[in-house]
């Protein structure tokens, strides 16, 4: 008997059709009818997860494009408060010198800003591409009213500023409400009224390089957390339960503990006059007049993040070495190998799958740390999630936050990516 025969064969007495299909009770082939069942499966599942799945939208999908990707490339504060000027600046091509109609539209748009105070919103707009012009434009915005034609010569009597063509280049910049200045200023890159890209001013150039040291400070600690972690785990697979569950306990203990209060307790650890300098200090390793500190600086950051972040990279590999049978090394032994070779050709490359796990889950969560390097961390401390920080608290500058906030998504999402293609998502193990 041929497979197709076989395949297409009714049972004994199952009820099937003239061509020999199954059919169900009710005379509905048996294909439809599971294929009805199926599709009602499918349903009850999708009305099970739609509330989480609603949820994921409106509070991680919808934020993160609409408020991220978007602001980071859209602002409209100064062509929603400055009409006449902005229709103006816009025709204008950056290089010309400013014209007596640019300048009436600008002095009309000074004075209702004044008038709707709404002047500092645009004056800090303007600031942001050119520093200095936010006490230029208050200052000509309270005489603006009195102004009288010509009103360029006006505006250049008022403050000199105005009769420099990068004044007027900054406000044509804030007039454009789509555009890459944010992106460009992210990288350290600047761009131009004439729509061209510059490389920032070197006392300027910082974000490129705390992207880095986020990436290497991130790196590291995931592989400190690899090295510290590892033998930890196997410890716990391997011990009696009993045991086992009691180092299980003193893992999970620091998440009980608050963040704050553990990063606060770096600080009186590795001060100058702190725990573990007073332990130096006692044991004649170094005096008291050559202390040394491990505290606000990238030292202390990393010490801390590891600290931290160790019970992520634990937990995913203790779950995958419990389930790693002992006879498989067992039976590497009784065909010769030595301890060693029956350790690393064996159960390690099992454990690859937690290790993977727990090292992207590490990496992720260290990428975009804020409170450690904060407070342990200093100037040279500092992550890029720090200046996303100042930005959204100090400066104001949101969008230039959603700009870095973005490029670190996209960052993220290209590791991501990589580790797929090398790896392989599918061996990640969580449990």
């Amino acid at each position: 008997m041929t497979d197709a025969s076989y395949q297409t064969a009714p049972l004994p007495g199952a009820p099937s059709d003239a061509s020999g299909a199954l059919l169900a009770a009710d005379g509905t082939p048996l294909k439809q009818r599971l294929r009805q069942a199926m599709k009602v499966s499918r349903r009850r599942a999708f009305l099970l997860v739609a509330p989480l799945l609603v949820f994921i939208l409106a509070s991680f999908v919808v934020p993160i494009v609409a408020l991220l990707l978007y602001q980071g490339a859209y602002n409209d504060t100064y062509e929603a408060r400055m009409p006449a000027s902005t229709a103006l600046l816009q025709q204008w091509d950056g290089v010309s010198e400013p014209t007596e109609e640019m300048a009436a539209a600008m002095v009309a748009d000074l004075a209702a800003a004044r008038e709707s105070k709404e002047i500092g919103k645009v004056a800090s707009r303007v600031n942001q591409e050119l520093s200095g012009t936010r006490s230029l434009m208050t200052k000509t915005a309270r005489r603006a009213a009195k102004m009288e034609p010509p009103y360029l010569a006006a505006l250049i009597d008022r403050d000199k500023d105005w009769a420099d063509i990068e004044t007027w280049g900054a406000m044509k910049l804030a007039s454009t409400s789509l555009t890459p200045a944010f992106y460009a200023n992210a990288i350290d890159m600047k761009y131009m009224p004439d729509g061209s890209f510059e490389d920032q001013e070197e006392q300027r150039q910082i974000y490129v390089s705390l992207f880095v040291r986020t990436l290497l400070v991130s790196g590291g600690v995931m592989i400190a957390c690899i090295f510290l972690g590892f033998p930890v785990a196997y410890l716990i697979a391997h011990l009696p339960a009993r045991k086992a569950n009691l180092l299980i306990i003193l893992v999970l203990l620091p998440f009980w503990t608050s963040l704050l209060v553990r990063t606060t307790a770096w600080i009186a650890m590795l001060q100058s006059q702190g725990v573990l300098n007073d332990m130096l200090v006692f044991l004649g390793v170094t005096s008291d007049d050559s202390r040394f500190s491990l505290i606000y600086n990238m030292t202390g950051t990393v010490v801390a993040m590891t600290h931290i972040l160790l019970p992520f990279m634990i937990l995913p590999i203790y779950s995958v070495m419990k389930a790693i049978p002992p006879s498989h090394v067992r039976a590497a032994k009784s065909l010769g190998a030595t301890d060693w070779t029956a350790f690393w050709r064996v159960y390690f490359p099992a454990t690859i799958p937690g290790i993977g796990a727990g090292g992207l889950l590490v990496f992720i969560l260290a990428i975009g740390y804020y409170i450690t390097p904060a407070l342990v961390g200093g100037s040279d401390g500092q992550l890029i999630s720090n200046a996303i920080a100042y930005h959204m608290q100090r400066s104001l500058n949101y969008s230039l936050a959603a700009a870095l906030g973005g490029i670190l998504l996209l960052g993220v999402l290209v590791l991501y990516w990589l580790y797929d293609r090398i790896v392989g998502i599918d061996n990640m193990k969580l449990g």
